[in-house]
């Protein structure tokens, strides 16, 4: 472990460095040294590269959707948010404004979103936006407490979120509502409000209560994906993106968490790291004529069942050391 360990702190990505010494050794995010990795993060070339579309307004091209996969604003605002990206910069602002625009726009405020009494909405993109600012800044704005509220007001009887319209669909979906737990998660930690303490409780359930990944039913797998490590994930669910949201919603002690802990201690590599084992993103040799999609500007360590991939490996650290099984 000592080794693994320091080959994640000479890691030549200060992010990485920044993950393994305050989410794997706890220490202290508001420490000077701390601030002077951020410092570091903040002018990297991967920072660099995220923010590399950025117009004269400050706003990030495309400015028609902030939602292009995985390059336009919303996307950047959540990788920043997970890579240590140092908070409050004013710089962002405009890139802040370009997203909340976007998800507070009339057609998702208003628009009855309703069908045989639940709501079918993509609530992972209201719930990303919510993450990613309240990751990065602490300015006061009342546009953060409307995607709290638009967020309770979609939860399903079961606790989660859905966007299926079809009228048979009863069962809230794992995918939309990841994230929405990740984003609620974070603001009960920031603010006293016993509204989204309840909510973060019954979507955690919705989880739970399939042991992360088995289908009720029949006790199998639930989708191929679930059981594969993956980063980014994005917007899609694996175990190791699940795990994390249960360390940040507090229930990493839960007895259904077991499996899914015992699984992702089993994927890893002799080297003590964990691999990427499939990926979400693809990186273009050269600038499309047309709008392609799924397309990160930059290749985060890339896809090997063989290889340490840092980010798949930091994280699952820190799920193992928050769950009591990892010895430090």
């Amino acid at each position: 472990m000592d080794a693994l360990i320091n080959h994640l702190l000479k890691s030549d990505e200060p992010s990485i460095r920044y993950k393994t010494r305050v989410h794997v050794l706890g220490e202290n995010p508001d420490s000077e040294r701390i601030r002077l990795l951020q410092r570091e993060i903040q002018k990297s070339p991967r920072v660099a590269s995220l923010l590399r579309n950025r117009e004269p307004s400050g706003r990030l091209s495309p400015l028609k959707n902030p939602y292009q996969k995985w390059r336009g604003a919303h996307w950047v605002l959540a990788s920043l948010a997970d890579i240590g990206y140092p908070r409050n910069d004013e710089s962002l602002r405009p890139i802040i404004d370009q997203v909340l625009d976007c998800w507070l726009a009339p057609y998702y405020r208003y628009q009855d979103p309703f069908i045989e009494g639940k709501a079918r909405r993509c609530a992972s993109q209201q719930g990303n936006a919510l993450f990613s600012i309240l990751r990065l800044c602490d300015w006061q704005d009342d546009r953060v407490d409307t995607l709290v509220r638009l967020l309770l007001s979609w939860q399903w009887p079961d606790g989660g979120w859905n966007c299926d319209v079809r009228p048979e669909a009863k069962i809230s979906s794992f995918w939309e509502s990841l994230i929405p737990l990740h984003s609620l998660a974070l603001y009960a930690r920031l603010y006293d409000n016993p509204d989204v303490s309840v909510a973060c409780r019954r979507a955690a359930e919705l989880f739970l209560a399939r042991k992360m990944y088995l289908s009720r039913s029949t006790g199998t797998v639930m989708h191929k994906d679930f059981i594969q490590l993956h980063y980014p994930c994005y917007w899609h669910y694996d175990i190791l993106f699940g795990l994390k949201v249960m360390v940040e919603a507090g229930f990493i002690d839960h007895p259904n968490c077991a499996q899914a802990l015992d699984l992702l201690e089993s994927k890893r590599l002799p080297d003590g790291g964990w691999p990427a084992e499939a990926k979400y993103y693809r990186i273009l040799k050269s600038q499309p004529t047309r709008t392609v999609s799924n397309v990160d500007h930059i290749v985060w360590d890339g896809v090997s069942k063989l290889c340490i991939n840092e980010w798949v490996t930091v994280d699952a650290l820190l799920v193992l050391r928050a769950a009591g099984r990892l010895n430090l």
